[in-house]
């Protein structure tokens, strides 16, 4: 492919877009700058035949022009490995058919950590891409005390340098300006002009960057003493580990505390709709639709949402105060011991979010075995679509009490799940990597970002966009779940003269029988069995689906846990937990590993050493529980 040529706008007409992207290391806080820049001015999707993600905003120039942003990919170097790597370096040099090169390459850089960056602005130099470094976090650095010669430093790199604050919107207008002038005096980039370095030129650019740094950075003469002394107690090898724990229990017991006033209100807010819409419908299969199929079966999963807001809170928290890379550093020993690499450590925390961005984060790591470890184990993580079922089985067989004066049962023992989840992972990746790919791990090298006051708006867009991302999930396919699973507790109804329960004459009721001989011996009835199944489509269903089968409005949860506590024994609510500590995944993760794959193999054998993980565990807890009298 060519690059775009240089058109001279016609007299009258608008002036073409400036097309403008921004590249720069992982937390270099360049997702803070794209925030800063577009607002709310964003759509995201994905590239074309990948499953990387492509972020795009627009703002208008001083002069009235249009200038779209978009958001790379973090990379260390125009010598990709990673699929999200290539993808900004063939963006970058105009090498997609379907995305024009850009017109300028924002460079950013965190001005208290310069060293990686010099070497991709090394890079960019030598291939003549039009650039502005956007020196950012220029405050913190500032507050350290590092002296920058910032003239010096253009003059090195051959491009224009300003200082900016990306969470306080500080240089963003003089940061625009530079980049409008930029485009009008530099010429587009040749996709040819770039090639793979070799080793001796890869040495040659580092001790370049290197010299560039000592000449360009003098270290502050009064040393930041508050990070030393921070660092000194969070990278501890015993006090941070502590310190990583209380904050994961903190987090897990929050969510439990803090959450309960809302949920009660979400309850009492879908009770009141699915009682004022029962006073508008006459009795009927439209009225069972409405109140018990959508109303019912969508409220049961929402009711929820308080929860994995919090725990949404607690991660985007983390990753803005800079926490995030030195739990990965804390936990590189414990990762390297059961096989994974050190990097793997962000996509198995994203997947206790959600499997699906947890499996795409595995495109950072270079090495496929260690990818596809990672990509194998990620859904063992606790997701957040595990909440609703556990929450409800610990509300109803778990005593609200505390434990130590201080401590919730229940917050304990959702912990332990969680806890569970993460050994289970770290367990079988150890077996994968021993069995099946005995090779060593490679080493891990990442920078410590520097200790940020997190940004209150960015925060709050963050966990909006998160909660959002969750209820079109509610709308879409939970909603359509619901349906379908009142459809098949609804119909063909009981014959005339029947003498049991309706649903027992109901589709539902005949595939739960079917497969209840299956599930027996792990202390699973026939409605429990009918839950699991459309569980597999979206985990947070198997509530609403439990809600439906027992004829009880699934907004109302401590009706339902009332029902389940009475008519479940403690042992097979055990087992059903266990079988979700280990649930194989939901059909979306299946199709997200299949397309991250290119391969049907490995969301087969997934889903049946999950399947065969879960059957496993939930026989044991149940045996064990009914031999100590819980049965």
């Amino acid at each position: 492919m060519t690059a775009a040529k240089v058109v001279e706008p016609v007299a009258g007409a608008a002036p073409r877009t400036l097309r403008v992207a921004l590249v720069g290391n992982p937390n270099s806080g360049k997702t803070a700058m794209f925030n800063a820049l577009t607002g709310s001015r964003q759509k995201v999707a994905n590239y074309a035949g990948v499953t990387v993600e492509r972020k795009e905003g627009h703002l208008m120039g001083a002069d009235g022009r249009r200038i779209s942003i978009l958001d790379l990919p973090g990379t260390y170097s125009l010598r990709a490995r990673s699929p999200d790597e290539v993808i900004t370096r063939d963006v970058v040099l105009g090498r997609l058919i379907s995305e024009p090169a850009p017109d300028v390459v924002v460079l950013v850089a965190d001005a208290t950590n310069l060293r990686l960056v010099l070497r991709l602005g090394l890079e960019m130099k030598a291939v003549g891409i039009p650039a502005v470094m956007a020196l950012n976090m220029i405050d913190i650095a500032e507050r350290q005390g590092l002296d920058i010669d910032v003239d010096r430093l253009s003059r090195e790199l051959a491009m224009p340098i300003i200082g900016t604050v990306a969470t306080r919107r500080r240089g963003m207008e003089d940061l625009v300006r530079l980049i409008e002038e930029r485009a009008a005096s530099a010429a587009p980039v040749q996709p040819s002009a770039w090639r793979e370095p070799s080793a001796v030129e890869l040495r040659a650019l580092h001790r370049e960057a290197e010299r560039i740094q000592k000449a360009c950075v003098k270290p502050p003469k009064r040393p930041d003493t508050f990070t030393g002394r921070l660092d000194d107690v969070l990278l501890h090898p015993v006090a941070g580990i502590l310190v990583l724990l209380g904050v994961l229990f903190l987090m897990f017991q929050a969510v439990f505390a803090w959450a309960a006033p809302l949920m009660d209100l979400s309850n009492s807010g879908f009770e009141a709709l699915s009682a004022w819409v029962g006073t508008l419908l006459p009795e009927g299969i439209l009225k069972s639709l409405i109140s018990d199929g959508i109303i019912a079966g969508v409220g049961s999963v929402v009711v929820f949402l308080p929860q994995i807001v919090i725990l949404f809170l607690f991660i985007i928290l983390l990753e803005d105060f800079g926490y995030m890379a030195r739990a990965a550093f804390l936990l590189d020993k414990i990762m390297g011991g059961a096989g994974l690499h050190g990097r793997a450590f962000i996509p198995l925390l994203s997947s206790f979010a959600c499997a699906i961005p947890g499996i795409m984060a595995t495109r950072v790591i270079d090495n496929k075995h260690d990818r596809l470890t990672t990509i194998l184990v990620a859904p063992l993580m606790t997701c957040s679509a595990r909440i609703p079922v556990y929450t409800l089985i610990i509300s109803a067989f778990i005593p609200r009490q505390q434990v130590m004066g201080f401590l919730n049962l229940q917050g304990l023992v959702f912990f332990g799940l969680y806890a569970a989840g993460l050994v289970s992972a770290l367990t079988v990746a150890f077996v994968v990597r021993k069995i099946f790919w005995r090779s060593d791990a490679e080493p891990f090298l990442m920078e410590l970002p520097a200790y940020k006051t997190p940004d209150p708006l960015n925060v709050l867009r963050n966990v909006l966009q998160r909660a959002q991302i969750f209820l079109q999930r509610a709308g879409t396919t939970i909603l359509s779940m619901m349906i379908l699973i009142w459809f098949l507790c609804a119909f063909p109804g009981a014959p005339s003269g029947a003498t049991g329960p309706a649903i027992d004459y109901s589709f539902a009721g005949m595939i739960g029988h079917a497969i209840e001989p299956v599930l027996g011996p792990v202390g699973f009835n026939w409605q429990m069995s009918v839950a699991l199944i459309p569980g597999m489509a979206a985990r947070e269903v198997a509530v609403g689906a439990l809600g439906t089968v027992y004829s009880i409005s699934g907004d109302n949860t401590s009706l339902l846990g009332a029902s389940l506590a009475h008519q479940w024994s403690l042992a097979s609510a055990l087992a059903f937990l266990a079988w979700y500590v280990f649930a194989p995944q939901c059909a979306s993760t299946l199709a997200v590993v299949k397309r991250e794959t290119n391969s049907w193999r490995w969301p087969i054998i997934m889903f049946l050493y999950m399947t065969a993980l879960a059957y496993v565990a939930a026989f044991i807890v149940y045996r064990i529980a009914v031999a100590f009298g819980a049965g």
